[in-house]
């Protein structure tokens, strides 16, 4: 599965995501040309996980993402579905309780989690509403949810910019530094099919979160949504 006009059938991405394992975490930081570490900082502000909250990151990969929530003393679970990827996370910090989960089933009760959070993987799910409808089931009352998500440029001349290095310079770069470079051939299709701010915004409204807000990052490249369940 190379195109993000195909169905997306969960075994297929977690199988493509088995085969970049290795050097995805590399792989995000040169084809981001460093800006996914600015933005994984943003997400942990807007999370504002504290010691002893529950905090569930989803999409978690190695846990590169879940590592400042744990920083805070807060209890996180990083969840994927990509088993490939949770073997090297556990390799690197077998300390954190990594578990395998798929986004639109999760394994766990209701109302556990302080604060819910996906950073660049809510477009892999096969349901985006049934995973935000699975968000807020997991999420205690007056808990949060924040989607780190790569979204649409607000400037129309970066806008055009943006999307010839999706289709043109990600491919190449991806074949020099990646285990599956076709991999990433999705992830610029996928990047491209996905919906903009306003109308996620109105996915996660529909899913029963409240207060929903967005704040672009990078000129709109990255969007930052958060919303609440109320008490």
């Amino acid at each position: 599965m190379t195109r993000a006009s195909l169905n997306k059938q969960p075994h297929e991405v977690a199988s493509m995501f088995d085969h970049v394992a290795e050097r995805y975490d590399l792989t995000n930081d040169v084809l981001s040309l460093g800006q996914d570490r600015v933005w994984r900082k943003e997400v942990a502000r807007a999370v504002d996980a504290r010691p002893a909250q529950k905090v569930l990151d989803l999409a978690a990969g190695t846990a590169t993402s879940s590592l400042p929530f744990a920083r805070t003393g807060a209890y996180v679970v990083p969840c994927d579905f990509s088993l490939g990827m949770l073997q090297v996370g556990k390799q690197r910090h077998s300390w954190l309780p990594f578990t395998a989960g798929d986004a639109t089933r999760l394994p766990f009760r209701d109302d556990v989690f302080d604060a819910v959070t996906i950073s660049f993987g809510l477009r892999n799910v096969q349901d985006t509403d049934a995973a935000l409808r699975e968000m807020y089931r997991v999420t205690k009352p007056g808990g949060r949810v924040v989607i780190c998500e790569f979204s649409h440029p607000t400037w129309a001349p970066f806008r055009t910019v943006y999307t010839e290095y999706l289709m043109r310079a990600l491919p190449p770069v991806a074949r020099a530094v990646s285990s599956n470079p076709d991999a990433y051939v999705y992830l610029a299709e996928s990047i491209r099919a996905w919906p903009d701010q306003p109308a996620l915004a109105g996915r996660l409204q529909k899913a029963g979160w409240s207060k929903v807000a967005w704040r672009n990052l990078t000129g709109g490249v990255v969007a930052l949504h958060r919303g609440f369940k109320d008490r």
